[in-house]
Formats: structure tokens, sequence, C-alpha cells
């Protein structure tokens, strides 16, 4: 009697060794992104702001969580130290926390709050992380952006969006623009020692905008369940550009989805992008 063949060993989890920091993940996108990054083997730091769900999923995945207030830019500078003291390396930065309101606020370091939650705060955190990036072999980064960048504009002399009637989805949809033009300016600066790219998760259904008067048309009524998708869906593009064999194929790519996507023209203007990362950069006190 021929012996039976030996099993086939199992594949070893595609990021087995790997650290990747998902902000943003208290629910929705990144608490479905963190899940995925924990199922392929990867050493997950869920970081969020709400710190009962943070908890909870932390324990879900049996990792420490991180928490954070990005209206806080303080806090995110602590969050930085901790990383830094915590991950020895880190392979994906998923620069997902984002939000949106309908009244102008101001966050304790006097900035248009969305403004502040949406770009600074991923910007100052990217730019205190990039060394332990940098050293990290095939990193890259990846900011959770939006179609709506298409209807944003960038006015480097108003960033706070003091000027004129506040508008809050239009305030929104210019910080996804400033995400795509900090992602482009990134991969830039990384010089292919990592990679940046941004996407467009599509319409997901969460609790995200439910104060936007604009985007709660869709959030807040059935529509949602016809229009939207999940949010293990809505991280697919995360986990495809994290895990892809190619990321410098789409080093400084907005991806609508998983395909290349549309952009607000002036996402192709590279001294605003300039402008805009050294305006940026002196609001957070970090070097250009």
């Amino acid at each position: 009697m021929t012996p039976a063949p030996p099993p086939t060993p199992s594949p070893a989890p595609p990021l087995r060794g790997r650290t990747v920091v998902v902000t943003g993940a208290s629910s929705g996108i990144g608490a479905a992104a963190a899940r995925r990054f924990a199922r392929a083997g990867a050493r997950v730091v869920p970081v969020g702001r709400d710190p009962e769900r943070t908890r909870a999923l932390a324990a879900e995945l049996g990792v420490e969580p991180l928490l954070v207030d990005a209206a806080r830019l303080d806090d995110v500078r602590r969050l930085a130290g901790d990383l830094l003291e915590r991950c020895d390396r880190i392979d994906v930065l998923a620069n997902n926390a984002g939000g949106s309101s309908a009244r102008r606020t101001e966050t304790p370091d006097g900035h248009e709050t969305t403004f502040q939650v949406n770009h600074l705060a991923p910007f100052l955190l990217t730019a205190l992380l990039r060394e332990r990036i940098e050293a990290t072999p095939g990193a890259r980064v990846v900011t959770t952006s939006s179609a709506a960048n298409l209807l944003g504009r960038v006015d480097l002399d108003d960033l706070d969006s003091r000027r004129g009637r506040y508008r809050g989805f239009r305030v929104y949809a210019t910080t996804k623009l400033e995400n795509v033009l900090f992602t482009r300016a990134l991969s830039r600066r990384l010089g292919g020692t990592a990679t940046a790219s941004c996407f467009h998760p599509g319409v997901v259904a969460t609790r995200f905008a439910r104060d936007s008067v604009v985007a709660g048309v869709l959030y807040r009524t059935p529509l949602r369940r016809v229009l939207a998708v999940t949010p293990e869906e809505g991280a697919e593009p995360l986990w495809r550009l994290a895990v892809r064999p190619d990321p410098e194929t789409v080093d400084g790519a907005y991806l609508d989805r998983l395909a290349p996507g549309r952009v607000n023209r002036q996402a192709d203007d590279v001294e605003l992008a300039e402008q805009l990362w050294v305006r940026s950069a002196q609001l957070v006190g970090v070097p250009a």
C-alpha cells in the first residue's frame, strides 16, 4: 500500500513579522482593517479616540491599544512617542482617522477642527514616525482620502476656514484633497525609501459624518443600505495597498477603491503640494 503523501504545509501568513499601525481603529474601516491585518499575522497596533471601542477591539485581537485625540496636537506627539517606544519597525502606517462637522469649531491648538483632524494630525504623526518608517524595508504609508477631493479647494491663505460662510462638506472635501497633496509630497520626500499612497474607500456604511448636512442625506437615511459598502469592503483598498508586491507602481497615487481615481486639478499642482507641506510643517512645529 502506497503511503499517503505528507500534508502540504499551510502557507505562512502574508504579514507575519510585520508591524501595522492603524489610526481610526475604534470602528468602521479602521476596525475592519485591523482585524484583517491581524488574521494575516501582522503585529497590529490599533489607535483610536474612543477608549471603550478601541480597547474592545484590542482585546479581541489580543494586543494593546493606543488612544489619541487628533484634535490635540500634543496628544498626537505623545502617540508618536509611544509608537516609537513600542515599535522597532513600522511596515504600514495607515492614516485612516478622520471626521467632518456641519459647524465650524476650533481645536485647543486654534485650528479649524476638520482641517486639524483630517490633515494636520496625520501630517504630524507621519513626520514624527518618518525616520522609523524609512528604516523599515518596504514600508508604506497609506492614507484614507475620498472622492470628495474633487469638490475641495485649497487656499493657503485660509487653511483654517475663517473667511466667509462655513460649509462643512466643502471643508471636508478640501481636507481630502489635502490628503492627496500630502501623499504626493511625501512620496517625493521619501525618494523610494518607502512608498506613500491614498485611496477612496467608497461610501461606507458607518457612523462617520453623521453630523454633516450633505453627507447625512446618505448616511442617515435608508439610501445608505442601498448605495453604501460595508466597512470590510471599505477596508479592502487599504488591505490591497498594504500587501501588494509592487507598491512602487502606486507610489504617490490616489486610488478610487482599487483603480486609479479622478482627482481635483489642484492635486496635480506640485508647487501647491510643496507650499502646503511647508505651511503644515510650520503649523505643527516640525522641520519642512
